[in-house]
């Protein structure tokens, strides 16, 4: 039983092991059986873990149990630190950091001694060989990794929510559009063009439609290599392992940022217990924000199994994915850390798919990158379309550019990273609206690399026109955030990454940002395919407007030749009769682009957020979802 008395059992410095195990300890009690032992600790030794941990992620005994059998081997007693909470002012002492990864804190000091609570009292003279001498004699007291986690929560909050909105260095982060000056000076250059094209518009109206034109050429250069480097085969043969064949599987922790997603949380917990990893090593951690109590509410009811937690993130600015993710990283248990959103359903195969292509990799291999697919893809013709699109992004166009060398912008999701190199770039910059296309180019710039898995994840696509604008629009203007940070030192940008990379980064960022943007003057070269006028005809001249077009219909060739690639290496051939029609799907993007615009100068950290169940019907989205999974297996 937990208490609050201050008085545990001392324990020295360096205290002999206890002679009893913890195993006979919990035999002794009667919470397991003999043989049910054995194969605990034979699993245990294997895994490289606690034997408690173990038995506790398996569901074979409980947490209390567990504490209590710990208590009778090492003579100290248990803690509640909800009840008494332990001092903050030696929680700062220690650092939340190494609390938080010892899974033990200092609870209170008495004289010249510090009585610290630990959840793994068999390593505490480890964790006491280098403590500060400040801290005197450290005596034990016992409590579990949960009890651990919420009183370093509660005692380094302030501490803990600056560092996760701060983490990424401020060079490398776009959180100087907090000052007026970026902004004003956007939205100075866009009133000074506007002027211009109103004061002179045939010559400035020209050279937009030249850039436009350049920077079509360029992506569709690009996007032709993608496809020309093949699709993503398998990676060769692992060369014999330095390490031994019975390394342990590691530890992976997979956050699942959760923002009212009230009716999503019953489909998500089952879809994440279908993963075939072992539960001891899995740690599902489900993020909400603190305001957020309707999900919390809701978490709280379910019946969520031992490898399952709750992150609450404190409420603070910037309210954004990429801040919620870097707070919950510090209470993280795995060396690779995995991302998912609320409506995803990932092939229950693919923790393994990404550990052995992690395993094989070389080190700089820092992200693993999965394939998204829909699984409503059928609901409209919107839903169609962005299958279509995804098909070629995450089939064609990403597999090619990792052939090519070139840095990948990651997607949010379905998302993999050591994490000794996500904690040496600074995480997630929790003010990038696009976090996760900003990571992509930032481990490229340390010196890390980005290969896919060939693994698939299902979502639900956005496939109601408002909410797809909504949507587009916030990544549109994280790109725009992620390419002018990038820029701020172009000189260094182009040592990081090399000519080839760099040249990369700005087809991908500024050209789809130009291209969006003036996407009307583009599409005003309809008008010499329907054989009428146009109004720059007189300016560009005839043999200039003449290769114009024909650009634009060679670039419109190779989108529909890389839709019907991705589709074909997705298994969805049916979709094929309705890749023409991206045409006039990608509209809705230029309008997301006006709207980023703005927002860039009036708000650049608001997260316009994706409502996610409301497009399928709640009770079809699993149908829908498992024949697709099926598919995705084979």
């Amino acid at each position: 039983m937990l208490s609050s008395d201050p008085r545990p059992a001392a324990a020295p410095r360096a205290a002999p092991a206890p002679a009893m195990g913890l195993g006979h300890a919990l035999l002794a009690q009667g919470a397991l059986d003999s043989a049910t032992l054995r194969r605990a600790e034979r699993l245990a030794r294997r895994r490289r873990l606690g034997l408690g941990d173990l038995l506790v992620r398996r569901g074979t005994v409980r947490r209390a149990q567990v504490l209590a059998a710990e208590a009778m081997r090492h003579g100290a007693r248990a803690v509640d630190l909800e009840a008494a909470p332990p001092d903050p002012r030696l929680v700062a002492r220690l650092g939340a950091a190494r609390c938080l990864h010892e899974g033990a804190v200092p609870w209170r000091a008495m004289g010249g001694a510090t009585v610290i609570a630990t959840s793994q009292p068999d390593r505490f003279a480890a964790f006491c060989a280098d403590l500060p001498a400040s801290f005197g004699l450290p005596i034990m007291a016992l409590t579990d990794r949960a009890g651990v986690d919420a009183a370093v929560g509660r005692a380094a909050r302030r501490r803990l929510t600056l560092a996760a909105a701060n983490r990424t260095p401020g060079p490398e982060s776009c959180r100087f559009w907090y000052a007026r000056g970026p902004r004003r000076a956007m939205a100075l250059g866009v009133l000074g063009l506007a002027a211009a094209i109103l004061a002179a518009p045939a010559p400035v109206l020209s050279a937009l439609t030249l850039w436009a034109a350049f920077t079509l050429l360029l992506g569709s250069v690009l996007k032709l290599a993608a496809l020309a480097a093949g699709p993503g085969r398998p990676p060769p043969p692992a060369p014999p392992p330095a390490i031994p064949s019975i390394a342990p599987v590691p530890v992976v922790s997979l956050m699942v940022p959760l923002f009212h997603e009230t009716g999503m949380t019953g489909r998500l917990l089952a879809r994440l217990g279908r993963l075939d990893y072992p539960r001891e090593l899995l740690d599902i951690c489900l993020i909400v924000e603190e305001d957020d109590t309707a999900t919390q509410a809701e978490l709280a009811a379910a019946d969520l199994p031992p490898f399952m937690r709750v992150i609450v993130v404190p409420d603070a600015p910037p309210k954004t994915k990429p801040r919620a993710m870097n707070y919950a990283l510090a209470f993280c248990r795995g060396s690779i850390i995995g991302i998912y959103d609320a409506e995803d359903a990932p092939d229950p195969g693919q923790i393994r798919a990404v550990v052995r292509q992690f395993r094989r990799a070389d080190p700089q291999v820092a992200c693993l990158q999965g394939v998204l697919d829909f699984y409503n893809h059928g609901a409209n013709w919107i839903s169609r379309c962005f299958t279509v699109e995804y098909a070629g992004w995450f089939r064609v166009v990403l597999p090619g550019l990792a052939r090519l060398g070139l840095a990948l912008p990651l997607g949010g999701t379905t998302v993999f990273f050591r994490r000794t190199a996500l904690e040496a770039v600074g995480g997630w910059d929790a003010h990038n609206v696009t976090e996760d296309a900003d990571l992509g180019l930032r481990l490229a710039r340390h010196g890390y690399r980005t290969e896919m898995v060939q693994t698939v994840t299902l979502e639900e696509a956005n496939c109601a026109a408002w909410p797809w604008v909504r949507q587009r629009s916030r990544w549109l203007k994280g790109y725009a955030m992620t390419w002018t940070t990038l820029m701020r030192d172009p000189r260094l940008l182009w040592r990081q990454l090399g000519p080839w990379r760099f040249f990369g980064a700005q087809v991908l960022f500024l050209g789809t940002l130009s291209q969006f943007l003036l996407m009307p003057l583009l599409w005003s070269f309809w008008l010499i395919l329907l054989d009428l006028p146009h109004p720059l005809a007189g300016v560009l001249g005839g043999p200039v407007m003449s290769a114009l077009c024909l650009l634009f219909v060679a670039s419109e060739a190779i989108n529909i030749a890389v839709g019907v690639a991705g589709l074909r290496r997705a298994g969805r051939p049916g979709l094929i009769p309705w890749v023409p029609t991206l045409h006039f799907y990608f509209p809705m993007a230029a309008l997301a682009s006006y709207k980023a615009l703005f927002e860039i100068a009036s708000k650049p950290f608001f997260w316009d957020k994706t409502r996610h169940g409301h497009l399928s019907p709640l009770g079809q989205a699993d149908a829908m979802a498992e024949p697709a999974m099926a598919r995705a297996a084979e």
